[in-house]
């Protein structure tokens, strides 16, 4: 366990973060599965939003987010 006064503020503020970074994941990731159950283009602009949002974040990394959106856009094309 931290010791300083900055080592305990930290790790307070690390656990709020964390927090919010799996919410923020698990949003991303459950509308890239509806997208996948539903292939609808309604499913496909949530999804881009959900895994754009999450990338502006810095939750998931840009490369990725685009990744996704890319195997995604080729679902719904075929």
């Amino acid at each position: 366990m931290p010791i300083t006064k900055s080592a305990i503020k930290k790790l307070r503020a690390d656990k709020k973060k964390a927090t919010f970074n799996r919410s923020t994941k698990t949003k991303a990731k459950s509308a890239v599965d509806e997208f996948k159950k539903l292939l609808s283009m309604e499913s496909l602009g949530k999804a881009f939003s959900a895994v754009d949002r999450a990338a502006k974040k810095g939750v998931i990394k840009k490369g990725k987010a685009d990744r996704i959106k890319s195997r995604l856009s080729k679902k719904i094309a075929k």
